[in-house]
């Protein structure tokens, strides 16, 4: 299994690894679905981004349980870079985003979660 979270992604989109015309565009979503993941809480304490095809899904991922992580980023891939025609296929999508950000934000409350009062 590829573990290159660019190359991976690519593999979801269907582009092909060796074509670098959508990279850059490929890295401004990736890492801005990274920085909502940040937000959630989900992924390394300090915020992370990548810049190439060199960054590894083992950078980010904390254990097999955020393992969802990587079809997370795929979905926020294809509704942002190639989205379906359909609103109903938009509104799928949406949807399993947003299950997903609830699942891995329940993951986060049960393996990182910080007590408030001691901050």
């Amino acid at each position: 299994m590829e573990t290159s979270i660019l190359k991976s992604m690519k593999k979801v989109l269907g582009i092909p690894e060796d074509d670098d015309a959508f990279d850059e565009t490929l890295l401004i979503h990736i890492n801005s679905t990274f920085a909502t993941l940040h937000h959630l809480g989900v992924g390394p304490d300090d915020a992370f981004f990548i810049e190439d095809d060199t960054a590894v899904w083992s950078a980010f991922i904390e254990g097999p349980e955020y393992n969802s992580v990587k079809t997370y980023v795929g979905l926020k891939l294809r509704v942002l870079f190639d989205p379906p025609e359909s609103s109903f296929g938009i509104t799928a999508m949406e949807k399993q985003i947003t299950e997903f950000e609830w699942r891995l934000n329940q993951v986060r409350e049960l393996t990182k979660w910080v007590d408030p009062a001691t901050l």
